[in-house]
């Protein structure tokens, strides 16, 4: 269906309270701001009850205000810019009012209340009634029409709805979409979170270990120092898999989080568009978005204990020179040991034994 734009004078006036009630919308509830208006440290503003919505869902066990309970307080993000707000125990009470804000939309619904005769109209016409504005909307085809396309036209064995109610249908879809993405970027960046004190805590344990290691081969005589960097370097090995993979996660939820603000942000753009009509010839597509990014599933986390680095833990509670059979498998079999004194005592030579009387019992001959 293509249809034409008709365009009635657009006066300054008018055009400054529709720009100025842009800037007076709670990008939570996507209505003109509420009393009381608080502002957060970012300076973006909120409604107090969207604010404090936004709370509880992100700190669901902080006690209410009425509560006996003192709480130590909460946080959450920014809806605006991400930035991460920290409460004290008044929780969204203790948030500055924006008297500013609250007095400008006061001075604009008193303005919005005077009969505005100068006030921008712009209509929808039919391309193949020049004459009709585009009032109802094509239930089977999916697109806006004008009345004597339902009667004679194209759309006359359709089923047609008014266009104020499936405006109004597919705004709720797409904003209940939007709530839905928003909440689902919180935990995807609470699991960002997570995994990054994940790698922290791998970090730590593997440093944590290398000392460990560090201190008991330094206690040992200098055959040790080629073994120790073998260890080490196993155990390097095994940290750098481990942050690799969590790493990589952490890359696959951020590439989510980055797509699904870009959504969001889209999405908003588009609720703010005043002409039903064009607003309704990409909402279709934007819900079906909203809706798959929405379903996404990303890759399961870590399992527990994955930061454990434990499985290195190396012992020394042995003679110096058994010492140098350590490794991560068994070491030479004793029968070549029994082999070379045999050997030995057939030629009439000084055995090992007679040759280091001191040499620990077990330990194979150089």
């Amino acid at each position: 269906m293509n249809f034409t734009v008709g365009f009635k004078p657009l006066l300054g006036d008018a055009h400054s309270m529709d720009n100025l009630e842009k800037q007076l919308i709670c990008p939570i509830c996507l209505e003109m701001f509420s009393k009381p208006v608080v502002i957060l440290p970012c300076q973006h503003n909120l409604c107090r009850k969207c604010a404090n919505d936004v709370f509880q869902a992100s700190n669901p066990l902080w006690q209410s205000r009425g509560s006996t309970t003192v709480s130590s307080g909460g946080r959450f993000r920014c809806p605006s810019c991400r930035h991460e707000v920290v409460l004290d125990r008044h929780g969204v009470y203790g948030l500055q009012r924006n008297l500013l804000v609250e007095n400008i939309i006061d001075i604009y619904k008193q303005e919005s209340s005077r009969p505005l005769h100068s006030k921008a109209e712009q209509h929808l016409m039919c391309e193949e009634h020049e004459d009709e504005k585009i009032n109802i909307y094509c239930l089977s085809c999916e697109v806006p029409t004008c009345s004597l396309c339902k009667v004679f036209g194209a759309h006359k064995d359709c089923e047609v709805a008014p266009l104020p109610t499936i405006y109004k249908r597919q705004k709720t879809e797409l904003s209940d979409g939007i709530a839905m993405l928003v909440a689902g970027n919180d935990r995807v960046q609470a699991v960002i979170t997570q995994m990054e004190e994940v790698c922290q805590t791998i970090e730590d344990n593997s440093r944590r270990q290398k000392q460990l290691l560090n201190q008991r081969f330094e206690a040992l005589c200098s055959v040790l120092e080629e073994r120790k960097g073998e260890l080490l370097q196993a155990l390097a090995k095994e940290q750098e898999e481990k942050l690799q993979r969590v790493r990589g996660l952490i890359r696959q939820y951020g590439d989510h989080l980055e797509a699904s603000s870009k959504l969001v942000e889209s999405a908003i753009q588009s609720m703010e568009e005043p002409q039903m009509a064009l607003y309704l010839q990409q909402a279709k597509e934007l819900i079906n978005k909203v809706g798959t990014m929405s379903k996404v599933e990303l890759a399961g986390r870590p399992e527990p204990g994955y930061e454990s680095m434990e499985q290195f833990t190396v012992s020394v509670e042995h003679v110096a020179e058994m010492l140098r059979t350590i490794d991560f498998q068994p070491g030479a079999s004793r029968e070549e040991e029994d082999e070379e004194v045999a050997l030995d005592g057939e030629e009439g030579s000084a055995g090992p034994e007679e040759e280091r009387p001191d040499r620990p019992e077990g330990t194979v001959p150089k």
